[in-house]
């Protein structure tokens, strides 16, 4: 049997406990197709150690958007993200991002893309601390909805159509976007420079409501920035390239499903076709 038929299937922990019926009905539908080896990982670390003993096996994650942000974020760091396409079932609440990366929510369908499909090649932002950003990121970082959260959190599919995938969620974000947003602490508007392929396209004068980045198609990043309008609300500002810098004051942003910071600077640079996620072909 070809080692590309031998899987490593990691089920996550919090999977186990929030679907098990679907974990199950995976797991059948995986050993019936393929050579399997299962872990049951307790932890993010005993999930790092299963990946890192996969040999030739080809990694299949069952779990949610977190847990395959985990296996990404953990090759990424081992410098094998490239070299080692990754296979996700998805089970449990959050899942936004694995539906906008075009992977079936069912588990007996995302299963057999699992054993039938193909890898895709797929951009993905890296900052200057290594963190890595698969969907898209947001500051500043909104409350989380799982019921809502696909115009923010989901990527154009590189695989088709991307600007098309791109313009429908930029139409979703704006329709059910408020026309204030409020920073999470209360504090009001964020004075911000936002600089992309070294070119600022918001200065610290000019106070902003909320800025996103998201992965598009080509190995660049859309960038959209929404200004504090005094009047008539102002139109968003748009551009894209492959380096976004944003620094001053103190500032938390939401990549994918994780807050990160406060943090005065940080910077996000394209890494094209950086990794493979198999898809239905």
């Amino acid at each position: 049997m070809a080692a590309s038929d031998q899987l490593l299937v990691v089920i996550d922990a919090v999977a186990r406990r929030t679907d098990g019926e679907s974990v199950r009905i995976a797991k059948d539908v995986l050993s019936a197709g393929a050579a399997t080896k299962v872990c049951l990982p307790d932890g993010p670390e005993e999930f790092a150690r299963a990946l890192a003993r996969r040999g030739s096996r080809r990694p299949v994650v069952i779990g949610d958007d977190r847990a395959l942000l985990r296996a990404v974020s953990h090759l990424h760091r081992q410098r094998e993200l490239a070299a080692c396409p990754l296979s996700l079932v998805p089970v449990g609440g959050a899942l936004s991002l694995a539906r906008g990366l075009g992977v079936p929510t069912g588990a007996v369908a995302a299963a057999r893309a699992v054993l039938d499909g193909t890898v895709r090649r797929l951009d993905l932002l890296v900052d200057d601390s290594d963190g890595v950003v698969i969907g898209g990121l947001r500051i500043p970082s909104l409350p989380f909805a799982v019921g809502s959260a696909a115009a923010d959190s989901s990527p154009a599919d590189a695989s088709a159509r991307p600007w098309l995938r791109t313009c429908q969620s930029l139409v979703r974000t704006l329709a059910t976007r408020p026309s204030r947003v409020a920073s999470p602490t209360g504090h009001g508007p964020t004075r911000l420079r936002i600089e992309v392929d070294g070119e600022t396209l918001v200065d610290l004068h000019q106070p902003v409501e909320a800025v996103s980045v998201t992965p598009c198609a080509g190995g660049s990043a859309e960038v959209e920035v929404r200004r504090l309008s005094v009047g008539a609300e102002a139109s968003p500002l748009r551009a894209v390239g492959r380096r976004v810098t944003v620094s001053g004051a103190d500032f938390r942003y939401r990549a994918d499903s994780v807050i990160t910071g406060p943090v005065r600077t940080r910077t996000w640079t394209v890494r094209e076709n950086a990794w493979g996620l198999t898809l239905p072909g």
